[in-house]
């Protein structure tokens, strides 16, 4: 039995021109059936040439009918979903399975440290149960500023994390978010806030 407080994950919506696509199929169709019986009628009682190139021709017909029928078919009820994400995790949030997240770099010359701090913070900003979450940092090169910076990362973070939650921040990256983020806020909390982690970079 059906929970009260059941809401759909999704909301399945129907592709609009339906109608259009149907009439041109049907006259497609329509005209195919014309070249079946085009063919049939007209059998050639020639040579024994004439006769295999007929039926070589008509086979590769109803081959490329058959393909277009499939395709048509796929086609004739389309539709398209449209998911409630906050939803699923409200309904399986006890449930999701725990996710390892692996950010991979080798040389910081290469890829900078500062490319690498934005990947690992704008990850650990996912919008997923912190305690299911595990981060892991593959570093070849065993870089000492890769290091450093992820340690002033880790000091960071508990700036960042906090104020991309609180205020939904997208993107999650800092600093494509200060890139894009150029014009004062009109909510005061949240200017104040990005001047506070401001301070912090």
């Amino acid at each position: 039995m059906a929970k009260s407080n059941y809401v759909p994950l999704f909301e399945t919506k129907q592709v609009k021109g339906r109608v259009l696509f149907r009439c041109i199929a049907a006259s497609i169709f329509l005209g195919i059936c014309f070249i079946v019986i085009y063919r049939v009628i007209f059998f050639p009682v020639g040579g024994k040439a004439e006769r295999w190139t007929w039926i070589g021709q008509f086979l590769s017909e109803l081959w490329f009918c058959f393909y277009w029928f499939l395709t048509t078919v796929s086609g004739w009820n389309s539709v398209y979903r449209l998911p409630y994400i906050n939803r699923l995790s409200q309904r399986f949030e006890k449930e999701l399975p725990g996710i390892d997240i692996f950010v991979c770099t080798a040389d910081p010359l290469i890829e900078p440290p500062s490319m690498v701090v934005n990947t690992v913070l704008s990850v650990m900003a996912y919008d997923y149960p912190p305690e299911k979450l595990s981060i892991y940092l593959s570093d070849d090169g065993g870089s000492d500023l890769t290091f450093y910076a992820m340690l002033e990362a880790a000091n960071f973070s508990k700036t960042w994390l906090p104020f991309c939650k609180k205020f939904r921040v997208e993107p999650t990256s800092p600093e494509a978010y200060f890139r894009t983020a150029s014009e004062p806020l009109n909510d005061a909390d949240n200017w104040l806030s990005v001047k506070v982690i401001l301070i912090f970079v």
